[in-house]
C-alpha cells in the first residue's frame, strides 16, 4: 500500500514519520493514512480511498476541503505576489471583520500560529501586570511553548508523556495548574498566589483532552478571580472560536477576556493565528510599545485572503445550518452507544464535538482519562475500514463543516452503528 511505503520514506525523514505528533496514530495504534486530496466533507488517501471527514485539518476548515470560496481568493492574491513583509490592505479587512465578530478584541497583532498567539499572548500578560506566574488547567492544550507544557492535554496527553523534558525546571515553576471546571481549587490557588499571578488562561471549550464544556458560572468564577487578583483572563479560542458561535465564547458564555487567542478558522486552512483584547492592553505592543513581538510571515497575503473569504462565508444563518447538523451527528451517535448498551458521553457546541466512552459527565481531563481508550482505538479502526475518519486519539475533539450534508450525516451515522458493533463483539 502506498499510504505504508510513504510512511516508511516519513521515518527517514521526521522524528516519528510525521511534523505533528498526533498525526502518528500513537493514541490508537496501527499505520497513518497519507492523504492525497480532499473536496468538500471527504478527503482520499493516497491509496484511493475516500473518507468522510469529522478532523478537517484539526478545525480550520469550517467550509469543507477546497472551498471554492477560499480557493478563488487565494488565486486572486496569488496573482499580486505571495508575501511582502509589507502592510496590505488585506490585512486591515481581516481584521475589521474579527473585530465585528468579537468587538471586545479592540486591537490585534496576526502571527503564524497559534504557539505563537498563546506565548505572546503571555508575555503581554507578564509585562502589563509587572508578574511572572501564570495559571492553566489540567489538559489544556496552548501550544509548545515552555510555559504550556505542563499538565498539557493534545497530542501530550496522546502519547503519554510526561511533562516536556528540555522546559526548565525554573520555566516550569512559573505555571500553576488546576483541574478544569474545579473553581474552588483555583480561587485557592490564586488566592495563596494573588500577588504572583500575571493571567488566568484557559480553553472556553476544552478541545485538546476531548470535548469538555464549562460547567455553569465556571467561566464567570475566572472572570471575578481575575479581577480580584489584579491578572488577565485569556481566552484560548484558537480551537473554538468562529466555531462555537459566531462571536465566540463570549457570545455563547457571556464571559469577556482581557485577551483572546484565535486561529485555525480565521486562516480557512492556511498558517495563521492573531492574539488580541482591551486596547489599553494591545499598545504595550511593539512598535507602539515595548514589549517585542515579530514575524516575517505574519499578516502574509495568502492567509489573510483565505480567512476573509472564510469569515465573509460564514454567516450566523450558515453557522446554525451548522451547528443543527453537528447535533445530529452527535444525538445520533449517542443513540447507538445507548441502543447497544455501551457507556457513552457525546456533547457539542456549534460545529465542535466529541464523546468519551464512558457514563456521566466528563468535566476535567482526569474523567477523560477514565474513559475507554482501548475501546475508542477499536472503533476508531472500525469506522476507518468503513471510511470515516475521526481524530486519532480519545483526546482531541472533532469537527463538522459546511460541507457536510444532512445525507453525510445520516451516512456517517450507519457507519457508527456498524463500527461500534464490530468494535464490542
Amino acid at each position: 500500500m502506498r499510504s505504508a511505503d510513504v510512511m516508511a520514506r516519513a521515518r527517514e525523514l521526521f522524528p516519528g514519520g510525521v511534523n505533528s505528533p498526533v498525526r502518528a496514530f500513537r493514541g490508537v495504534g496501527g499505520e497513518p493514512i497519507v492523504a492525497a486530496r480532499g473536496q468538500g466533507s471527504r478527503i482520499w488517501d493516497v491509496d484511493g480511498k475516500e473518507y468522510i471527514d469529522f478532523v478537517l485539518s484539526w478545525g480550520p476548515l469550517v467550509l469543507g476541503h477546497a472551498s471554492p470560496m477560499v480557493l478563488d481568493a487565494l488565486d486572486k492574491a496569488m496573482q499580486n505576489g505571495t508575501s511582502f513583509g509589507m502592510p496590505t490592505e488585506l490585512e486591515v479587512q481581516l481584521g475589521d471583520l474579527i473585530r465585528q465578530r468579537m468587538p471586545h478584541i479592540e486591537m490585534m497583532r496576526f502571527v503564524s500560529s497559534g504557539t505563537e498567539a498563546t506565548m505572546s499572548a503571555v508575555r503581554l500578560a507578564r509585562a502589563f501586570t509587572s508578574r511572572d506566574v501564570i495559571l492553566k488547567f489540567d489538559g489544556c492544550y496552548h501550544g509548545h511553548a515552555d510555559p504550556f507544557l505542563v499538565h498539557a492535554g493534545s497530542g501530550v496527553a496522546t502519547l503519554g508523556l510526561p511533562d516536556s523534558p528540555g522546559v526548565p525546571a525554573a520555566t516550569a515553576s512559573l505555571t500553576l495548574t488546576v483541574p478544569f471546571n474545579d473553581l474552588a481549587a483555583a480561587t485557592e490557588l490564586v488566592r495563596a498566589n494573588r500577588r504572583a499571578i500575571a493571567a488566568i488562561i484557559v480553553e472556553p471549550i476544552v478541545g485538546n483532552s476531548g470535548f469538555i464544556p464549562p460547567e455553569p458560572t465556571f467561566l464567570e468564577g475566572l472572570r471575578a478571580l481575575a479581577d480580584s487578583a489584579g491578572s488577565l483572563l485569556i481566552f484560548d479560542e484558537v480551537m473554538t472560536g468562529f466555531r462555537i458561535a459566531p462571536g465566540g465564547a463570549r457570545e455563547r458564555f457571556g464571559v469577556t477576556a482581557d485577551l483572546t487567542t484565535l486561529g485555525k478558522v480565521i486562516g480557512g486552512g492556511l498558517p495563521v493565528a492573531v492574539y488580541g483584547g482591551r486596547r489599553e492592553i494591545m499598545e504595550r505592543i511593539a512598535p507602539a510599545g515595548p514589549v517585542y513581538q515579530a514575524g516575517t510571515l505574519s499578516g502574509n497575503p495568502l492567509a489573510m485572503a483565505a480567512g476573509i473569504a472564510t469569515l465573509t462565508t460564514l454567516t450566523p444563518a450558515l453557522h446554525s445550518r451548522i451547528e443543527k447538523r453537528t447535533a445530529a451527528l452527535v444525538e445520533g451517535l449517542q443513540k447507538i452507544a445507548d441502543d447497544l448498551g455501551i457507556p457513552l458521553t457525546a456533547d457539542c457546541a456549534g460545529s465542535m464535538w466529541g464523546f468519551f466512552f464512558r457514563g456521566g459527565p466528563v468535566r476535567n481531563f482526569a474523567d477523560a482519562r477514565a474513559s475507554d481508550t482501548k475501546l475508542f482505538s477499536r472503533f476508531f479502526h472500525a469506522l476507518l475500514k468503513r471510511g470515516v475518519y475521526l481524530a486519532p486519539s480519545p483526546f482531541e475533539a472533532c469537527f463538522m463543516s459546511a460541507a457536510h450534508s444532512d445525507d453525510d450525516v445520516a451516512e456517517a451515522l450507519d457507519r457508527m452503528r456498524d463500527a461500534m458493533g464490530e468494535a464490542i463483539a
